[in-house]
């Protein structure tokens, strides 16, 4: 369960290499709470982690997480390891069994 740091915390704690791509300023911790959770589950720092799990909580993270279609196999199979939601139970595994991918040598 998320506790008081939510009133201290900014987006603009996470680390830089986090948004390059977008301007932080206008973001939002709800509006764009899937965004932000996708980004610092593939590209984080443990720092990241430690953010958005006391702003979200693990709850709140997992059940995100479950709706992303396209998450990365080692997110997938971290978050499902530190939720304990089965992998079956996301998306993205949903998704990723449904499309067949070339070789991966």
């Amino acid at each position: 369960m998320p506790n008081n740091s939510k009133n201290k915390t900014t987006i603009a704690d996470l680390s830089p290499h986090l948004f390059w791509d977008v301007d932080k300023s206008g973001m939002d911790w709800e509006k764009n709470k899937k965004f932000i959770i996708q980004r610092v589950m593939e590209y984080g720092l443990i720092n990241d982690w430690q953010i958005i799990y006391s702003y979200y909580g693990m709850v709140d993270i997992a059940k995100t997480a479950m709706t992303i279609r396209d998450l990365d196999q080692k997110s997938l199979s971290f978050i499902a390891l530190l939720s304990k939601v089965p992998k079956e139970k996301f998306l993205c595994y949903i998704t990723m069994q449904l499309t067949p991918r070339h070789w991966n040598f």
